[in-house]
């Protein structure tokens, strides 16, 4: 019997990498959760290394997938100290848990850890983080490599996927300013049509993760920085013109061609999935079909409150 701890099993990437894993006749799966805790989950604070200490000697799992992380880049300009511990001081204490048992550690990482001026990034390039979440997730990587050498480090871009609420994924969280300006009495809604992000469909994700697992598995662990993406380039005004195309909107959009977040973000961060491909590992749905998955699971009449 394989077993895999997935850390942050109740988040938007943690669920699709339970739900992918739990399909494996001949795997077991243990996820933690914390901020939402649910029957099947076990409560587990990442800030707390003695609890992750005494969570992997008691669970004993083969690898780690270490899926909990504060992603929200404002959060983190306010707040660089929960950064940290949920993104660097987390990673260090689960992969030294991890190391001691002789696991394989799985970490999550960002294309913000690039300045996104010279696309594409391959796993070697030089990282320039331009916000704090980009350098909190740059140190995660160093805490991971640092401490162990079975595991891996997985870079990621802007994750959408099966939701419980509309702001759990920066695609999806446009959706109530896309009705509101379809409305009759709604004003028209400003959209970044500057910086080029690669939606990438969380069920996709965990495919990969599930073959990388796979390997290991087999004696053949991935180590090292992997990237993984989607291959549709868009800007947030093009994610919503397709949102409200998929939600039957007649949505008036403006779009904004210059920077205008308080937080700075690159302008296009594509990652390389050269290293992953070239091992067989790949499954990419194209975003309408993908999105129309999401939106049909989360039923929409109408409602943006939820």
């Amino acid at each position: 019997m394989f077993k895999v701890a997935v850390i942050g099993a109740s988040g938007l990437l943690g669920r699709a990498v339970v739900d992918e894993l739990a399909a494996q006749p001949a795997w077991q799966v243990v996820g933690t959760a914390f901020s939402r805790p649910a029957p099947n989950t076990v409560a587990l604070d990442v800030r707390d290394p003695r609890a992750i200490e005494q969570f992997v000697e008691r669970e004993a799992p083969d690898a780690l997938v270490i899926a909990a992380a504060e992603r929200r880049p404002d959060v983190c300009e306010r707040q660089p100290e929960l950064a940290r511990a949920l993104n660097v001081d987390a990673v260090r204490a689960i992969a030294v848990a991890a190391h001691r048992r002789g696991a394989w550690t799985l970490s999550i990482s960002t294309d913000y850890v690039f300045d996104g001026t010279h696309p594409p990034y391959q796993p070697d390039s030089a990282p320039a983080p331009l916000n704090a979440y980009g350098r909190s997730k740059l140190d995660g990587e160093q805490a991971l490599t640092d401490t162990t050498d079975l595991g891996c480090v997985l870079r990621l871009p802007l994750l959408y996927g099966p939701i419980v609420d509309w702001a759990e994924s920066a695609v999806t969280s446009l959706v109530p300013a896309i009705a509101a300006s379809a409305s009759v009495q709604g004003k028209a809604a400003n959209m970044d049509a500057w910086a080029i992000r690669y939606p990438t469909f969380t069920p996709d994700v965990a495919f990969v993760i599930r073959q990388m697992l796979e390997r290991h598995a087999a004696g053949n662990a991935i180590r090292g920085i992997v990237q993984w993406s989607g291959d549709e380039p868009m800007t947030k005004y093009e994610i919503a013109m397709r949102l409200g195309r998929a939600l039957q909107l007649d949505a008036r959009l403006v779009p904004q061609h210059a920077p205008t977040d308080a937080t700075p973000r690159p302008h296009n961060c594509h990652l390389a999935s050269d290293r992953l491909e070239q091992l067989g590992i790949d499954r990419r749905t194209p975003f309408d079909t993908a999105i129309r998955q999401v939106l049909a699971a989360f039923p929409w009449r109408g409602d943006t409150s939820a």
